[in-house]
């Protein structure tokens, strides 16, 4: 199983300390935090696209390849790239850059974008937002196929004729993951074009969300397809510290300070307590922060849930200290992704039916 990290780049006054991190710090801490990441030996690092003030990566490929020559085996990552709103052509010369810088660890994760400020930013309307998607992601799909590419056109995109897109990336075929938060109809679609399925769980209790891998699954097998050679990844909210109450204590008020922001923005209702958070952090909550041997109990509980290959932990939620956030993710990956690796491999080795 793979272990992964990714955050948007938040950026903004921390309220704890009330320091302002901007984007030139912010980025530059960022490409830190992956280089550690890489020499830990996590697998993945993925990196989300939004248009806000609040967060400093607007431009993923950018930032990935800021850190791809600091870096030797880590996999980079969009986390999301909201496709909806960006040119299939440019998304796919991007990443296949990455791939080069690389050596073939680059990665698109493609989304609908739970954010709307890219589409008036670049001439969209929401109206069209889910034909958007799938007219654009269409297109990215083809893009991967072959060097020269024909393309009928449609409502949202042109017309091309045997054109060569470049440059060709390093891997045969660059890896193109479906991010849903919860949409059947998204799952449906990613099980049809059998495409990996990245599921991002931020509330409630996880285990209500495998149906929806079970309906992935049987979606597959009836476009023809063999459900076990899917990738599937569940992406979810954490932080990890020493102890429980350490990591409770760290990342309570930058994790509230966002959340709350955003269900004012979105009329979500009553704002998030300490009480609210720490319920989440429990078992059978959607929030994976606390200790390393916590974190660890709780990725294999969810792992016997959801059968997933790959588990992406966002740990840098708000404005927090750096350090902190450096301890966190040695944390991660001295403690908890060996720990899980090895149960994994042992579960995998047991005699069928025992």
């Amino acid at each position: 199983m793979e272990l992964g990290l990714y955050t948007f780049g938040d950026v903004g006054r921390d309220p704890v300390t009330g320091r302002i991190t901007g984007p030139q710090e912010r980025l530059n801490n960022l490409v830190e935090e992956i280089e550690l990441a890489d020499q830990l030996g996590l697998d993945v690092f993925g990196l989300g696209e939004h248009h806000r003030p609040d967060y400093a990566v607007s431009a993923p490929a950018v930032a990935l390849a800021a850190a791809a020559t600091r870096t030797k085996a880590i996999r980079l990552s969009s986390a999301v790239s909201v496709l909806s709103s960006d040119d299939p052509i440019r998304v796919f010369q991007q990443f296949a850059t990455l791939d080069n810088l690389t050596g073939g660890r680059a990665e698109i994760m493609a989304g609908r974008g739970s954010f709307i400020e890219s589409f008036p930013l670049f001439g969209y309307a929401l109206e069209d937002y889910d034909t958007l998607f799938a007219e654009k992601l269409d297109l990215l799909i083809r893009l991967t196929e072959g060097e020269h590419v024909t393309w009928p056109g449609g409502e949202h995109t042109p017309r091309i004729e045997g054109r060569g897109v470049y440059p060709r990336p390093v891997q045969d075929r660059l890896p193109i993951w479906i991010a849903v938060g919860g949409t059947p109809q998204s799952v449906g679609r990613a099980a049809m074009l059998g495409l990996p399925l990245a599921l991002a769980i931020i509330g409630g209790e996880p285990h209500r969300f495998a149906p929806l891998f079970n309906l992935y699954r049987e979606a597959a097998r009836k476009f023809g397809r063999d459900p076990s050679a899917l990738k599937t990844s569940i992406n979810v909210h954490g932080f990890v510290a020493e102890t429980s109450q350490e990591a409770l204590d760290t990342a309570f008020a930058p994790h509230a300070d966002v959340m709350n922001r955003i269900g004012r923005e979105r009329g979500w209702g009553a704002a998030m307590t300490r009480a609210h958070f720490a319920e989440a952090a429990g078992p059978l909550g959607a929030n994976f922060a606390g200790s390393p041997a916590q974190v660890v109990d709780k990725i294999l509980a969810n792992h016997e849930i959801f059968g997933f290959d790959r588990f992406v932990l966002q740990m840098a939620i708000g404005v927090m200290d750096h350090g902190r956030l450096m301890k966190a993710i040695e944390l991660y990956g001295t403690r908890v992704a060996p720990e899980v690796r090895k149960a994994v491999a042992a579960r995998k080795a047991e005699p069928a039916g025992a």
